[in-house]
């Protein structure tokens, strides 16, 4: 019996993708005569967070905890930097006593990249160890070449006067400009998260594997720009999302959920989620809520926190929740527009489910997310650039358009997205990269 250790960044869009993988690679390794358990450890807040549905999926993944040594997720948002220096400088001491305690041999390691030390371990105790990437291929490619983006002097400078400039020089990805790219790379913010987040060519030098949370036929020329410089093996491993569990599950919708979704006509209904962290603030907030309910289009608004205050303002065509199971709502027939802040979860869910997406980016990867929806997939609109400012009158007109079944440039949209929808369900590289990174776990 074999063991794998598994050491997920602590945040949300880390750990789903990082756990979906795993129940993936436990699905293909384990054999009548071959058993591999992965642990996945955690700090013991994240344990309570993590769904007991998931924690009993599968007797061959387990979990180990951590002491909470970072500050709560209930209110990590408040000071990013005090969270970041935590994983950076806390986690490492817990995680080494976690693997002295081991009864199994430990025979791979697998790390979320936005974190160093875990790598250092593994260096230091001769265990092999790959490198999980739970973003975008385009997002990997453009923080592992930070060494251009400084040569060119568009490395930490200033949004606001020189974001028009073009960066056309990363290989493999398209041309985009300053405001494209990660606000980390901005002035705004480059010196404030300077060393708390690592730079994956520092990482992959101390890994034996990478493995990129994508699918090659959505970002192949970047992929294949990377295989020509990072000298180990590189595999696409699917999108990471629990499409294995799609059935229709009432309970995880409720009643008054599934039977309003059930309702409302095909491709009729806006699902508005601006994810689980990285808030839009109160202002915008109101005025989403009166431009959703001043377009006359039916919509279903994740709000976490906000549902109570905002449910007066969202009219008879509106549904607030606090929480839903996202994928299972993307699936459902009545859903034609997916409102995003696109983190890469929620892209990866929105092209499986074949909805093309109203992109809102706030932070970190989702501006190269949403760069990626409007102009290279074409499969949504910007409407940070569809509405200067964010106004109810002008939010209500775009909604309306981009909702509208019979115009063409809708039509086209949902041509293109169905053709993603094809390659993200079927993904058969995706499945011969996992078959080639299983037979290097059960060979090494």
């Amino acid at each position: 019996m074999n063991q794998v250790v598994v050491m997920p960044y602590p945040g949300r869009g880390h750990i789903n993708p990082l756990l979906n993988f795993c129940h993936l690679l436990s699905s293909r390794l384990n054999q009548p005569n071959r058993t591999t358990v992965f642990t996945i450890v955690v700090t013991e807040e994240w344990l309570g967070i993590i769904h007991p549905d998931r924690k009993q999926a599968n007797n061959n993944i387990l979990f180990a905890t951590i002491p909470n040594v970072l500050p709560s997720e209930l209110n990590r948002g408040s000071n990013m930097i005090t969270f970041l220096t935590a994983v950076r400088t806390k986690m490492q001491p817990p995680f080494e006593e976690v693997l002295d305690q081991m009864k199994l041999p430990v025979t791979l390691i697998i790390a979320d990249v936005t974190m160093f030390w875990p790598f250092e371990v593994a260096n230091r105790r001769n265990i092999p160890v790959a490198a999980y990437w739970p973003m975008s291929a385009s997002m990997f490619s453009l923080m592992h070449h930070i060494d251009l983006l400084e040569s060119h002097n568009h490395l930490y400078v200033d949004e606001s006067e020189r974001g028009h400039e073009h960066i056309d020089y990363i290989p493999g990805i398209p041309s985009l400009t300053i405001a494209d790219m990660p606000m980390v790379f901005h002035a705004k913010y480059g010196e404030m998260f300077k060393g708390l987040i690592p730079n994956p060519l520092e990482v992959t030098k101390k890994a034996n594997y990478v493995l990129l949370s994508t699918i090659y036929e959505l970002e192949s020329k970047v992929i294949d720009a990377l295989r020509s410089k990072i000298q180990i093996p590189i595999y696409t491993c699917g999108l990471n999302i629990p499409y294995s569990q799609i059935e229709p599950n009432l309970e995880s919708y409720g009643y008054g959920l599934i039977n309003w979704l059930d309702s409302k006509p095909l491709g009729s209904v806006m699902y508005v989620s601006f994810g689980s962290y990285l808030p839009v603030s109160s202002a915008e907030m109101d005025e989403i809520a009166a431009g959703l309910a001043q377009s006359g289009v039916y919509f279903l608004w994740v709000a976490r926190g906000e549902t109570s205050r905002l449910k007066e303002m969202c009219g008879e065509k509106g549904m607030m929740v606090d929480w839903c199971d996202q994928l299972r709502v993307l699936l459902h027939s009545s859903i034609g527009g997916f409102w995003s802040h696109c983190g890469w979860n929620s892209v990866k869910e929105s092209m499986f489910s074949g909805v093309p997406m109203l992109t809102f980016p706030i932070l970190l990867d989702q501006p190269l997310n949403s760069k990626a929806i409007v102009e290279n997939w074409k499969i949504g609109w910007n409407i940070r650039k569809e509405v200067r400012g964010i106004e109810r009158d002008k939010i209500a007109e775009v909604v309306r358009k981009f909702m509208d079944s019979k115009s063409v440039e809708r039509l086209g949209m949902m041509e293109r997205v169905k053709k993603v929808q094809e390659i993200c369900q079927e993904s058969g590289s995706s499945e011969e990269d996992l078959k080639a990174f299983v037979n290097d776990m059960v060979t090494n």
